[in-house]
This record gives C-alpha cells, sequence and structure tokens, in this order.
C-alpha cells in the first residue's frame, strides 16, 4: 500500500512540473513558429501580432512602423510588469491603458479582425466627384489643400511641407477614430457588469477615456485651425520648426507652465528631434524605393541579383525600424517630459 501511494505521489510530481514548464516557460519565453532560431519581441502575443504582420505582407513602410510600435509596447509592458511585483497599480489603471494601446495597434494596422469602416471625421458630406488633388478623404481638407495649391503662395519646397501637416492631420484623425472605436467596445463590456464596485471603478476608467477623447478632439480642432490659417496665408518667416510633429510638440510645451529657461532648453532639444524626423522620413522614402527595386529584380528571375538586392533591402528595413523606434521613443518621452505626467504611454 505504501508503495502503490509513493507511486502515485512521484506520478504526480511529474505532472505538476511538466504542467509548470508549459505554462510558464512557453510564455514567458515564446518560440518561434516559422523555424527560425530566434525571435522578435519577448512578449509572446507582440510576437504572434509580428508574425501575422509578415504572413500579411504589410507594405515595408507600414511594416516598420508596426514594428515600432510593437517595440514601444514591449517596453511599457515589461515596465508595468516590474511595477505590479513590486505592488504598483492596485487599481489595474495601467494595465486597463496598456490593453487599450495594445487594441488600438491591432486596430490601427487592421489586424483586429473587424473591416476599417472608420470614416474620417467631417462635418461635411462629400458632394463632389474625386479629382487629382483630393489626396486625404476628406472634403475639408482637400478643399483647404487645393486652394493652396492654386494660390501661387507656395514654393515647391513649402508645398512639400504642406503636404506633411495635412497627412499628420489625416494620421491624427484616424487615430482618434480608432481610439473612439476601442473605447465604444469597451463600453459594450461595461454594460454587461454585474458588480456594483467593479461597475464603480469601470466607470471611473471610462469617465477618464472620455476626457482623453474630448482632449484629443480639441487638439484635431485646433490643428485644422492651424491648417486653414496655413493655406490662407502661407508659412511665416520666423517659423521656429517646419515638422508637424515638432511644430505640435512646441505648441504644446508653449501653453505648459514652463519657465523661459526650461523653454529654451527644450527648444534646442526639439531642434535635434526635427533632424530625427527628418532623417526617419528620408528611410522611409529609401524603404520603399528599394522595395520597388526588389520587385523589379524578382521579376527579370536572377537569383544572384534577387540575392543582392535583397539582403540590401533587408538591411535598409532593418535601419528603417530602428529609427522609426527612436523616433517615436524620443517623441514619447518629449510628451511626457512636457505633460508630466510620469508614466505617460504613447497611446496614438
Amino acid at each position: 500500500m505504501k508503495l502503490q501511494n509513493l507511486c502515485v505521489l512521484l506520478l504526480s510530481c511529474l505532472c505538476f512540473r511538466t504542467l509548470a514548464s508549459k505554462y510558464s516557460k512557453e510564455i514567458n519565453d515564446p518560440k518561434p513558429t516559422d523555424g527560425k532560431s530566434t525571435v522578435e519581441f519577448r512578449i509572446a502575443k507582440l510576437n504572434q501580432v509580428w508574425e501575422k504582420a509578415l504572413r500579411m505582407q504589410l507594405d515595408p513602410v507600414k511594416q516598420a512602423e508596426l514594428h515600432s510600435d510593437l517595440k514601444i509596447q514591449e517596453k511599457d509592458e515589461l515596465r508595468w510588469k516590474k511595477m505590479k511585483a513590486e505592488g504598483l497599480d492596485e487599481d489595474g489603471e495601467k494595465e486597463a491603458k496598456l490593453r487599450r494601446s495594445f487594441n488600438v495597434i491591432l486596430a490601427k494596422y487592421g489586424m483586429d479582425g473587424k473591416k476599417d469602416t472608420r470614416p474620417l471625421e467631417s462635418n461635411n458630406l462629400k458632394d463632389h466627384e474625386s479629382k487629382e488633388g483630393d489626396l486625404f478623404d476628406d472634403p475639408r481638407l482637400d478643399k483647404l489643400w487645393n486652394k493652396a495649391m492654386s494660390s501661387g503662395k507656395f514654393s515647391e519646397e513649402e508645398l512639400l511641407s504642406l503636404r506633411r501637416e495635412f497627412e499628420h492631420h489625416k494620421e491624427k484623425v484616424q487615430d482618434y477614430n480608432i481610439l473612439m472605436d476601442t473605447v465604444s467596445r469597451t463600453e459594450e463590456i461595461h454594460k454587461n457588469v454585474i458588480s456594483p464596485l467593479e461597475g464603480e471603478v469601470k466607470e471611473n476608467a471610462l469617465h477618464q477615456k472620455h476626457q482623453d477623447l474630448k482632449e484629443k478632439m480639441r487638439n484635431l480642432n485646433q490643428g485644422f485651425e492651424r491648417l486653414r490659417k496655413l493655406s490662407h496665408e502661407g508659412f511665416s518667416t520666423d517659423s521656429e520648426f517646419k515638422e508637424p510633429r515638432v511644430i505640435e510638440l512646441w505648441e504644446m510645451a508653449r501653453t505648459a507652465n514652463l519657465s523661459n529657461d526650461e523653454l529654451d532648453s527644450l527648444k534646442e532639444e526639439l531642434k535635434h528631434f526635427e533632424t530625427k524626423v527628418e532623417k526617419h522620413q528620408h528611410y522611409q522614402e529609401q524603404l520603399e524605393l528599394s522595395h520597388q527595386k526588389l520587385k523589379h529584380v524578382e521579376s527579370l528571375g536572377d537569383k544572384e541579383h534577387i540575392s543582392r538586392t535583397k539582403e540590401k533591402y533587408n538591411n535598409l528595413a532593418e535601419k528603417t525600424r530602428e529609427m522609426s523606434y527612436k523616433m517615436k521613443k524620443h517623441m514619447q518621452d518629449l510628451t511626457s517630459k512636457i505633460s508630466r505626467n510620469g508614466f505617460n504611454h504613447n497611446e496614438l
């Protein structure tokens, strides 16, 4: 009888060790599913998203942008795990913010399983036929752009700068709509809450999200007014910066509670950041050209030529991902410095 009990005990220990290995190592040390010897990310779900993106064959610039977003998400999630281990984030606020940020990434790159039916925010209907110059899928932006194009107030270089401002505003509108859609889905979940205490916590979280949405909408309206003014009056000769993201940060800083010394210091840092943004754009353009060249070479069928071109393309793609991450991380740090919010995750 004792021998039988000992066998049962040994078998139980063996099963426990097997299960423990399965549910710890596989989760915390994700293995590649495509036979590669290394994985791209330390968190399994992020690695799964990246592998799915590769299967979807996203265009190279979007792929680089997704990679940088996932790297930032990974950094913030690992930092949150450390905070949680230290007994912080008791109310789960930062965990919820990270979960929402992850859902926004999935939606942004069309990986949330939903067809993107989110329209660009506009108070007007597009009652005219699309024509050359309608670049932004928003009648208000298209009207301003066409007016600027035909005004004769802008040099070729200024038109390129203005177009970047318009495209940045379009991206911000799309990001706002994605975030609004994510909040709407959270509200549907909130309706099914049973516990009154849990309901109160989620109610507070939803209130904060709505405050964030209101702030983002206010920024969008201010951004559109800036575009309207630029389109009518042209660029100011004493403008501090020319890149939209940098201009946005500078205007945010000027309305923040910063001293003159802090503003002067920040201005210098923004000049360095602007150089980084310009370099990032250059890498994006070169990556797109390299991708087109690779497709052309592949159509010719010369294996040696294909191999050389693909190696150059892969090296450029790696550099572009690295530059994209550095640029976005620097912007996150600058935004945090201006807002003084500490754990201020970049939520698009």
